[in-house]
């Protein structure tokens, strides 16, 4: 008896050991009720491995393509009992992201799978028939970072096409945007301008995941896809990267880290001059100069400007490759002291917009085409930017132009968002927090939750306008109540939070 007793309190003891991640698991929930984190990939595997039962599968995916513990899908899905992986597709930079920008990729046979691998960026950027011979379905799984002109979202695009059109299967196995789903920015491209870095009318900052984008692209593009997102769980609108449990894999070789893809929405703009972006650099896109800049000069305008979330650092660097390869350049490091206040798209147009007017004898944008484009305007989306810029007109009246265009996109883009929030369901967190004692006062949490009751009204009747209003009230009565002590910081962090996602919503 008294054996049999201790093993069982053995046992016990064991499973209070046991770290709470390792019992909730993938895809479950944490000890506050908070649903934990899953990439598509992984709830592809732990809930939906069925929708590949019998089907031979083909893959697009790259180095991002992991799970939490870093393992590839490729190798995953080959080594799968359960999974009859057929062939892989690369994008720019390839399958195991090993090209340069712009490299062309060609047809070869990965030596760890043995399996074929066909390239989405070499004589064709949209699948054939002969690549998709004998594929049942599609699966796509890359790492997107967020901005308009990121070559991944079109090599989707052209393979849902053709899928569509060889009556074959899309999945999207949905993955973080890294610079958060709630800020959308920037002039949507005019169709007159489309390109493999722009080929939709989308804002540089979309605010979207790419099954998101996928399910947009499809229903207003028309491709026709039998298209099929495998949504995430436990992701925010209004979580950035570092919010989330993955490793960051660089998904591209000038992608490096999440500071890169948080200035990258404005500072890729420079691509579009003769000012060097930081490639060949340890700081793509965050170190931005030339040989005919002075450093100092250029900190100091830009800090004058009064930017948002950002600081300007004097800079010397000599790029080894690209642009100035081998030449001392001045310029800046852009600094962000605080992302959710950063705005890219306008901080970028204003490091173009200085330099132009600072060094007009040396500052240039990159030649015209044949059909007077220059690349600068396959970038920000149009051609009207570059001669407002030459023109002299201000950045704000830049914006300002663009801003009823941005406003319809918002409007086009929330019938399609996967990941969203209403005010009953932060009234009923406020509830859990108060049944839990997170308020000083039974006052605090009403306040809070009546607040909430007139959001929900505006929500129900489709108000945008309002239910933003109102929920940006509902955030500075957080920081009243945190301020005053009536809400712990655990309950004001989660409410808040939620509240940026439904902003990221309606805004």
């Amino acid at each position: 008896m008294k054996k049999w007793f201790f093993m069982a309190l053995a046992v016990v003891l064991l499973l209070a050991l046991i770290p709470a991640a390792a019992v909730t698991g993938i895809g479950k929930t944490d000890s506050t009720g908070e649903e934990s984190f899953s990439a598509g990939v992984e709830v592809l595997l732990d809930e939906e491995l069925d929708q590949l039962e019998g089907k031979n599968v083909g893959l697009i995916t790259n180095p991002t393509g992991v799970d939490q513990e870093l393992n590839s899908i490729v190798d995953t899905l080959h080594n799968h009992p359960d999974v009859n992986l057929v062939s892989l597709y690369g994008p720019e930079h390839g399958v195991r992201g090993s090209e340069q920008a712009g490299d062309y990729v060609e047809f070869y046979i990965d030596e760890r799978t043995g399996l074929p691998v066909y390239s989405l960026y070499g004589e064709t950027r949209k699948p054939t028939p002969e690549m998709l011979e004998g594929v049942d379905v599609l699966l796509f799984d890359i790492q997107d970072v967020g901005t308009r002109f990121y070559t991944y979202i079109y090599t989707m695009a052209y393979a849902m096409e053709a899928a569509a059109e060889n009556n074959i299967e899309f999945m999207v196995l949905d993955r973080p945007n890294p610079i958060g789903g709630v800020n959308v920015e920037g002039p949507v491209l005019d169709p007159d301008y489309s390109s493999f870095v722009g080929l939709y009318p989308i804002p540089l900052r979309h605010g979207m995941t790419v099954g998101e984008l996928a399910l947009l692209f499809n229903d207003e593009f028309d491709l026709g896809a039998d298209l099929s997102v495998v949504e995430m769980n436990g992701w925010e609108r209004s979580d950035y990267y570092d919010e989330t449990p993955l490793e960051w894999v660089l998904p591209s070789p000038n992608m490096p880290t999440l500071d890169t893809a948080i200035v990258y929405p404005g500072a890729a703009l420079i691509e579009g001059t003769n000012v060097s972006e930081g490639r060949g650099t340890t700081k793509p896109f965050e170190l931005i100069g030339a040989p005919f800049i002075d450093g100092a000069e250029l900190a100091e305008q830009l800090n004058d400007a009064g930017l948002a979330g950002v600081q300007f650092r004097s800079a010397y660097f000599t790029p080894q490759f690209s642009k100035h390869a081998g030449e001392l350049s001045g310029g800046i490091q852009i600094h962000v002291k605080d992302k959710t206040a950063y705005q890219p798209v306008k901080t970028g147009l204003t490091i173009v917009k200085t330099i132009h007017d600072m060094y007009p004898d040396d500052f240039a944008f990159r030649a015209e085409n044949s059909q007077g484009v220059s690349f600068f305007d396959n970038l920000i989306g149009n051609g009207w930017v570059r001669e407002a810029i030459e023109n002299g007109t201000s950045v704000d009246e830049i914006i300002a132009n663009w801003q009823e265009g941005l406003e319809e996109f918002k409007d086009v883009r929330r019938d399609y968002l996967l990941y969203t929030t209403s005010a009953q369901e932060m009234i009923d967190m406020a509830e859990q927090f108060e049944a839990e004692g997170a308020f000083a006062n039974d006052g605090a949490a009403r306040s809070l939750k009546v607040h909430l009751k007139a959001v929900e009204r505006f929500e129900q009747r489709a108000e945008a306008d309002k239910v933003e209003k109102h929920i940006n009230s509902f955030k500075l009565l957080l920081d009243h109540h945190l301020g005053n002590e009536l809400i712990s910081e655990d309950a004001y962090e989660a409410l808040y939070g939620k509240a940026e996602s439904m902003i990221g919503q309606w805004g």
